[in-house]
């Protein structure tokens, strides 16, 4: 069987666009991995994008949960590298760290995480989920994780996350034709920030998982924003020129919608409400700090191009 790249979550708003730039990456005449196969993971092979991953060049979608992936498996499928992107639960750490044994133990030779943004992961992070992704960080810069060569992606606030309410709005606007009611907006007036398309996240970590040398990049945190930098104010502009109206009542540094979207995860999860509610701060920590520039590795390797327009485009599709 050939060597075998595994891409864990190979559906989601990251693993897709890794998995499709992976199957370019290693077609290339002078690919170091051109004998490399490319295993992608889903929960469901039917759906379309699944369906969709499965006819690309390399490719190999199978029904699998990272989260029950041990050694032994990661053995009899010959995974040498690995890609991860982790969903933000309250057994984050659990699960994550649990994989990185199993590759460890495995031998795989090198994996590139999605971590979350250099301003928040720190060992004081008010957010649970912030404090999740130090710890795992922490735990492969040990010694006794020297032989797991590893990459930290940190990518700042996604446009899917921030533009979410200005998506809602236009298509609210397109279907009654009122521009009043209230947009609600997470990010406040006047805060700046180099939101990111999560594709472009996921070619970075393809083109570092085909780099035949992984020892410059290993042990690395880095940083990746958007070309452009964006306020509240200027996603009231770029939603006014999209509708042609003036938009009339704004709410900004509005968290209702994260308040029920976290609602909804607390109730009957068993989980505390003090942790689950702590990941409200992650968006306030995001107005209070600014984050570091794209790291020059990521510039030399695919600079993030998309901006913020071409990003609201692409989600009003």
């Amino acid at each position: 069987m050939s060597p075998t790249i595994l891409v864990a979550g190979a559906t989601g708003n990251t693993g897709r666009s890794a998995t499709e730039t992976l199957s370019k990456l290693i077609q290339a005449p002078d690919s170091p991995l051109h004998n490399h196969r490319i295993l992608a993971l889903t929960r469901s092979a039917d759906s379309p994008a699944a369906q969709h991953l499965a006819v690309l060049p390399g490719v190999e979608v199978i029904e699998q949960n990272w989260v029950e992936i041990t050694s032994e498996w990661l053995q009899t499928h010959h995974v040498v590298r690995a890609f991860i992107a982790s969903q933000s639960k309250v057994s984050h750490f659990a699960e994550e760290s649990t994989f990185h044994l199993a590759l460890l133990n495995a031998g795989v030779k090198y994996v590139v995480r999605i971590s979350t943004g250099a301003a928040f992961a720190r060992a004081n992070a008010t957010a649970y989920n912030a404090r999740g992704h130090w710890a795992i960080e922490a735990l492969l810069s040990a010694p006794e994780f020297k032989a797991l060569h590893w990459t930290s992606l940190q990518p700042n606030a996604f446009c899917t996350f921030w533009f979410s309410p200005a998506v809602e709005f236009i298509k609210e606007y397109r279907t009654t034709g009122r521009a009043d009611s209230v947009l609600r907006l997470m990010v406040p007036k006047d805060c700046a920030v180099g939101v990111i398309d999560p594709a472009e996240v996921g070619v970075v970590a393809a083109h570092l998982l085909v780099q035949e040398d992984t020892t410059k990049h290993t042990g690395r945190r880095y940083v990746l924003n958007g070309p452009e930098d964006i306020s509240g104010e200027n996603i009231v502009q770029m939603i006014e020129r999209t509708i042609g109206v003036t938009v009339q009542n704004v709410r900004y540094g509005d968290l209702s919608a994260l308040d029920a979207f976290l609602e909804k995860g607390h109730m009957g999860s068993g989980n505390s409400r003090n942790v689950i509610w702590s990941i409200r701060r992650a968006a306030e920590t995001a107005w209070e700090f600014k984050a570091p520039p794209t790291s020059k590795e990521v510039l030399e390797l695919a600079a993030p191009k998309r901006t913020p327009q071409q990003m609201l485009g692409s989600l009003l599709e």
